[in-house]
């Protein structure tokens, strides 16, 4: 599952966006319930993917486009995060920034998705590049196997988005979520998480507990009847 948008600010990007509430701020329960979060949608986006890159060759959408990738990878190259360090990708969908980062040399990944197709995708995508130091394991966030942890960066590129749209109880699923990151993510570790449904502001309150903000990443602005503004959202965290 990764619910983002090929570009920054492009059609799924506003379509995510039109969920919110009317003044654009979440509605009482986060964000009007939709499709894009529910298990079943993605699946079935998975199962067309998978078909198209069997028949085709074609990896899919790179969500919210090659410039994100670029960005969180030069935050690691940056702040000299070690090569061997444990990386967890949440919500890889198709695993091509999994293959971005093991190109760049990293080399303990591992990408998690709830839907089988998604993981049997990005093996397929990852065997086809040659490569054999990513792990692939179908694991649902909100629900982890114990043995899931440790891990010194989680990156998220449109998964809380997802969660955020789910139409059953979204506000207890956004927790477990956090609960979750406490779970998989080291002591001082970081969570690099980019969304267009969630202003900086927003995502601050909602990791509120137990982390902290460390960094925010520059992203595309836009401008529109004399305002101007950002159509994502890209922060870092530290885990306390």
């Amino acid at each position: 599952m990764n619910a983002g948008a090929q570009g920054d600010g492009s059609g799924a990007t506003l379509a995510a966006r039109s969920t919110r509430s009317r003044d654009g701020s979440p509605a009482e329960d986060g964000f009007v319930p939709s499709a894009l979060g529910t298990r079943e949608h993605w699946n079935a986006v998975y199962e067309r993917e998978l078909q198209t890159f069997q028949e085709y060759g074609d990896t899919g959408e790179i969500w919210f486009g090659e410039e994100s990738m670029t960005r969180l990878i030069r935050w690691m190259q940056k702040h000299k995060i070690p090569l061997d360090a444990s990386v967890l990708d949440i919500g890889t969908g198709n695993g091509v920034f999994l293959v971005e980062l093991a190109k760049f040399g990293f080399s303990d990944i591992t990408g998690i998705d709830y839907s089988p197709s998604a993981i049997q995708l990005s093996g397929s995508i990852i065997e086809k590049e040659g490569l054999s130091n990513i792990k692939l394991k179908v694991e649902d966030f909100l629900n982890l196997s114990t043995k899931l942890s440790g891990f010194q960066i989680c990156i998220d590129k449109g998964t809380f988005d997802a969660i955020s749209l789910n139409p059953d109880n979204a506000i207890e699923k956004r927790k477990q979520y956090v609960k979750s990151l406490s779970v998989v993510l080291k002591a001082k570790g970081f969570f690099l998480i980019t969304s267009c449904n969630w202003t900086k502001e927003e995502l601050l309150n909602e990791f509120s507990e137990g982390f902290e903000l460390f960094e925010e990443l520059p992203t595309p602005t836009f401008s529109f009847g004399g305002r101007s503004g950002n159509s994502v959202a890209a922060l870092v965290f530290q885990k306390k």
